[in-house]
């Protein structure tokens, strides 16, 4: 290495070492000027607390007994309208059959028994009734599937599951 790329090479090291130094500082500068005068704005600007409160607000809203649930009267009114478009509830147990045991046992699915196929059946309905009854209404883990509490329709009485069960023998007798 020559005497000149020696030079070279010094100046242009002091010349960096003076630049990353002025930027050091002019990013300590910004940071203080910035700590003393924005921060304090923009934590009580109505826009931002606003904000802030809106992206921590709690998803749920409960209602307490004895409690003044007022503000819940919003939720209330779009239950009712959920509430209009959700499924009616069915009188009889081809009705429950119709509307939810057909989703597994038409195609088998989970391993649910076919609706017809009489041989898949034959074991279960020689269990009686009241077995049945009771896999239907609080769900049971066999060897060849699952079937999920009230198909999972747990919002219906269980009269309404016994009926579907009857149904569904006399579907597969």
């Amino acid at each position: 290495m020559s005497k000149q790329d020696s030079q070279f090479f010094n100046i242009f090291s002091l010349v960096l070492g003076i630049l990353v130094a002025i930027t050091l500082v002019l990013f300590a500068l910004a940071r203080s000027v910035g700590a003393s005068t924005q921060s304090k704005h923009v934590l009580e600007d109505a826009r931002y607390v606003a904000a802030v409160q809106g992206n921590v607000r709690s998803f749920s809203r409960v209602a307490v007994a004895g409690a003044d649930n007022t503000g819940l009267e919003i939720v209330a009114a779009n239950a009712d309208a959920a509430g209009s478009a959700a499924m009616d509830m069915p009188e009889d147990g081809a009705g429950v059959y119709a509307a939810a045991c057909t989703a597994c046992h038409g195609a088998g699915i989970g391993g649910a028994p076919k609706s017809g196929d009489a041989g898949a059946w034959a074991p279960r309905v020689a269990q009686g009734k009241e077995t049945l009854y009771k896999h239907a209404i609080g769900g049971f883990n066999g060897k060849a599937g699952v079937m999920p509490a009230k198909g999972g329709r747990t919002d219906w009485p269980d009269d309404l599951i016994k009926q579907a069960v009857d149904h569904i023998i006399e579907l597969n007798k």
